[in-house]
């Protein structure tokens, strides 16, 4: 998950890394939560089955953390022009450390 992480910090995207309980999570933004299980990436894609309502996931291989950053890059852009930065988050990004 750290690689990943380094994968979206290098394409100007923020997150943050939690690990517990035998998974790795992956904060992005409102609606994209990344999880894995050290094989697979998996986050929300946006959409919901059309049959039974739920939502629907994308995948992608751990060992290719460079591509699922990629990808997971263009969900965070849907995000943002539907859920702009919160002001808490923008004022605390400016604040000084104390």
């Amino acid at each position: 998950m750290q690689q990943l992480h380094a994968e979206l910090e290098s394409l100007g995207i923020i997150s943050d890394v939690h690990h517990g309980h035998g998974a790795a999570l992956l904060s992005v933004w409102v609606d994209l939560l990344v999880w894995s299980d050290g094989f697979h990436f998996r986050w929300w894609n946006g959409e919901h089955s059309a049959r039974t309502g739920r939502r629907k996931y994308a995948a992608h291989p751990a060992e290719n953390p460079a591509t699922a950053a990629r990808r997971i890059a263009t969900r965070y852009a849907d995000l943002r022009t539907t859920h702009p930065e919160p002001p808490l988050r923008a004022l605390s990004a400016e604040a000084a450390p104390l």
